[in-house]
């Protein structure tokens, strides 16, 4: 297992006396409301984080930590989008990783791309075709979509996924990498500031990777290089 640093999230809430104690329609009390939306907010810029090619380091004074992202973890089984000219991902591009990751021992079962590469992934002859039985008085209906590829060394589950950029998909084997925290999600609250309440919401966290060669990845997606 690599050793990686740990980062800190935050979001701080601000709320008004007044706006706490008025009765709002859903909402137990405004701060009960803003710290859940806090809670939100800090697991998708988390989920951003750990998906990204941010660089690890320790910081130092006036520089905070930061964890090392999935895409500088994959070094090993890394596929160049396209053919050296046309850089839009493609089926070989995903059987090369595929192979690449299953060669190192790794057991891939989920490819991870953004939402516009979910829909070029759509297209690839391997998708599994979903046949549903129609009433016998209307044709059957073949609905094809990018839920399950059919690999040579097994199926993956296509996740589309937001945060991630265009220019990268992710073959991952989920069992050889996880979230792990060193402080789990904590509500402080700060100091009062005039007739309003401050509370921080905040995390420590980091991704552990048990063995980067379990997985690969495909770059580039789009790149154009001179």
């Amino acid at each position: 297992m690599n050793m990686n640093w740990t980062q800190i999230s935050d979001k701080v809430v601000q709320v008004s006396t007044t706006d706490d104690v008025v009765d709002k329609a859903g909402r137990t009390t405004e701060t009960a409301y803003q710290l859940a939306k806090a809670s939100s907010e800090l697991k998708r810029d988390m989920e951003s984080i750990l998906l990204s090619n941010q660089t690890g380091g320790a910081g130092g004074t006036g520089t905070a930590r930061t964890l090392k992202a999935i895409q500088k973890w994959l070094t090993t089984n890394v596929v160049t989008a396209g053919d050296g000219v046309d850089t839009d991902f493609t089926e070989a591009n995903l059987n090369e990783a595929v192979l690449e990751a299953y060669n190192e021992g790794g057991e891939p079962s989920m490819l991870l791309v953004s939402p516009t590469n979910k829909q070029a992934v759509s297209k690839f002859a391997g998708i599994a075709e979903q046949r549903f039985q129609a009433p016998s008085n209307k044709p059957t209906t073949i609905v094809a979509t990018a839920d399950i590829y059919m690999s040579d060394f097994g199926t993956l589950s296509v996740v589309p996924d937001r945060f991630l950029d265009n220019s990268a998909a992710l073959v991952l084997d989920p069992s050889m990498a996880s979230v792990a925290y060193l402080r789990p999600f904590k509500k402080t609250k700060l100091a009062k500031t005039g007739d309003s309440e401050k509370y921080m919401m905040n995390v420590e966290y980091t991704l552990v990777v048990k063995n980067e060669k379990a997985h690969a990845m495909i770059n580039k997606i789009g790149v154009v290089t001179p």
